[in-house]
C-alpha cells in the first residue's frame, strides 16, 4: 500500500482494474453500511470526531475515519423508534422502508459501539445524558461481540432510537474492482449534551476532535492519511461554522451515490470519482511490469483511496467504516 503525502493506494488495484475492463472480474455485490460524522462546537466553530485505524489493520492501517460499519442482520429487527418514519427515511435515502430503518439503526448502533455516544433517549424528545461507567461498557462489548441485538438493548433500557438526531449527508460505493465492497451512507449528528466520546474501539488506536479545515490541511501536508470519501466529506463541512448550520444543510445534501470509474487509455489506467475530479489517478505500466501513478494535474496531493465504513469503501467500525467509507463501515 502506498502511503506518501497522505495518499493511500493499494498495489493490487491496477491488475484488478485491468481484469475488470477485460471482463475477467465479476464485481462483488456491495454490503450496506453507515457511518456518522459526529459534531460538536470547536475552537474555530466546529469539530468532527475521527478515529485512526490501527497500523496493524490489513485494510488502510493508519487512516483516519469516522465511526461506522456494516448493517447487521439484527439491525433489521423492529427497534423502538422516534423521529422521521422509516418511509420518510426511505424517501431520503432512496431505499425501501425496511432497508432505511436498518441503515439508520446501524448508524446509531455503530456510533455507540465505537464511541459510547448514544443517539437515543427515554422519550421522543430526550436523550441519554451519560453513557459512561462499567454497565454501559458491558453493553457496548456485548453489541460488538454480537451477543446482544440493538433492539433488545434499547428495550431493556427503555429507550427509543432518535432518528431525528441524524441528517443524511452523502453516499459512496466501493469501486467495482475491490474484493470487499460497501454501499455506505454518511450521516451527521450533534454530540448530545452531557455525553462524551470515549475510547474503546478495538480497531482504532486514537480518537480526536478536529476542525474540518485543519484536518484537510493535515491531509495536504501528508500528516493525516485519509481515503477519498473521508476527505470529500470533511471538505463539505468546511463552509459551515456551527453544528446547527451543518444539521440544517443536511436536508439539501445530494445523496446520489459516488462510484469510482476506471477506464483504460492505451496502457494507462485512468481512475476517477464523478464529481470529485481531484481524486483522479493516472496509472501507467512501468518497466519490468510495474506501474507508476500520478494524480490529477488539479490536485498534486490527491489520494488514490477507495470509497470504503467510514467510508464507508469497506466500511467504517473505524475499521469497517473507513473501508466502507472509502467507513465493517
Amino acid at each position: 500500500m502506498s502511503t506518501t503525502n497522505g495518499q493511500w493506494y493499494p498495489p493490487e488495484w491496477p491488475d484488478r482494474i485491468r481484469a475488470l475492463t477485460r471482463g475477467e472480474l465479476t464485481p462483488v455485490a456491495p454490503r450496506r453500511a453507515a457511518t456518522v460524522l459526529l459534531l460538536r462546537p470547536g475552537a474555530a466553530g466546529l469539530a468532527v470526531h475521527m478515529l485512526r485505524r490501527r497500523a496493524s489493520m490489513a485494510f488502510a492501517g493508519g487512516a483516519y475515519a469516522y465511526p461506522g460499519g456494516s448493517v447487521d442482520p439484527r439491525d433489521e429487527h423492529d427497534v423502538p423508534w422516534a423521529g422521521p418514519s422509516a418511509q420518510e427515511w426511505a424517501d431520503r435515502l432512496g431505499t425501501g422502508p425496511a432497508e432505511a430503518r436498518a441503515i439508520v439503526c446501524a448508524a446509531v448502533r455503530e456510533t455507540f459501539e465505537e464511541t459510547g455516544v448514544l443517539l437515543a433517549g427515554p422519550s421522543p424528545d430526550s436523550v441519554v445524558a451519560d453513557t459512561t461507567g462499567p454497565v454501559w461498557a458491558a453493553d457496548r462489548a456485548a453489541l460488538v461481540g454480537h451477543e446482544l441485538a440493538f433492539a433488545d438493548f434499547l428495550r431493556r433500557r427503555r429507550l427509543v432510537l432518535r432518528s431525528d438526531l441524524l441528517g443524511a449527508w452523502a453516499r459512496w460505493i466501493t469501486p467495482e474492482f475491490e474484493p470487499r465492497r460497501y454501499d455506505t451512507w454518511f450521516f451527521v449528528a450533534a454530540l448530545p449534551e452531557g455525553q462524551r466520546a470515549q475510547e474503546g474501539s478495538t480497531e482504532a488506536d486514537r480518537s480526536v476532535w478536529l476542525d474540518p479545515a485543519e484536518a484537510v490541511a493535515g491531509y495536504q501536508r501528508g500528516e493525516l492519511l485519509m481515503m477519498p470519501p473521508t476527505l470529500a466529506t470533511l471538505r463539505s463541512l468546511c463552509p459551515h461554522r456551527t453544528v446547527p448550520e451543518v444539521l440544517a444543510a443536511a436536508v439539501e445534501q445530494d445523496l446520489a451515490p459516488v462510484l469510482a470509474r476506471p477506464r483504460l487509455v492505451g496502457d494507462e489506467i485512468v481512475l476517477s470519482w464523478p464529481g470529485h475530479e481531484e481524486f483522479t489517478k493516472h496509472v501507467s505500466s512501468g518497466a519490468g511490469g510495474g506501474t507508476t501513478e500520478s494524480a490529477s494535474p488539479a490536485s498534486p496531493a490527491s489520494p488514490a483511496s477507495p470509497a470504503g465504513p467510514a467510508g464507508t469503501a469497506e466500511t467504517p467500525g473505524a475499521s469497517e467504516a473507513s473501508e466502507a467509507s472509502g467507513a465493517d463501515a
